[in-house]
């Protein structure tokens, strides 16, 4: 890995943290860069360690992907909503196998979140070809099946 690297790293973290706490005093000002610091730091020895460092987090692709999830909590958010309010929308909690074609221990990670992060959705197990997932309805499921995420990550998976 190059120092470039690091220093991105470094700065992304430092932005996020800004953004997230907007604390301007020297103390937590401080703190963060020691943070940062430490976090930026274990990173690099994890990268030498394993010698499979990971910079998707810096592609385009994975923000894109990013962009696409939050779109989606928030549609499915709207959805679980409506559900709630509205008796006449079913709730049908339900359980269901779906295979998995993700082979990246990261990607497949990643997909398991997702669908978690997802409002309605959890995956309860994780397979080697395989999801177990509960969901409050079986549209949920069959959209999962549909593999639009999958099909996101595995274009992901064919970048890194």
């Amino acid at each position: 890995m190059t120092t470039r690297y690091y220093f991105i790293l470094a700065f992304v973290l430092a932005l996020f943290w800004f953004l997230l706490s907007g604390h301007t005093s020297i103390l937590l000002l401080t703190l963060g860069l020691a943070s940062i610091i430490l976090v930026t730091w274990l990173v690099s020895r994890m990268d030498r360690n394993d010698n499979a460092p990971i910079r998707m987090l810096f592609s385009i692709e994975f923000l894109s992907y990013l962009a696409w999830l939050v779109w989606q909590v928030l549609l499915t958010n709207i959805d679980v909503a409506r559900r709630i309010w509205k008796t006449s929308l079913p709730i049908k909690p339900t359980c269901r196998k779906i295979k998995v074609s993700v082979k990246n221990p990261l990607i497949k990670t990643i997909y398991a979140n997702s669908i978690t992060l997802t409002p309605g959705t959890v995956t309860t197990e994780v397979g080697e070809d395989y999801f177990i997932v509960h969901a409050l309805n079986v549209e949920g499921l069959d959209e999962l099946e549909e593999g639009e995420m999958e099909r996101r990550l595995i274009r992901l998976e064919e970048k890194q």
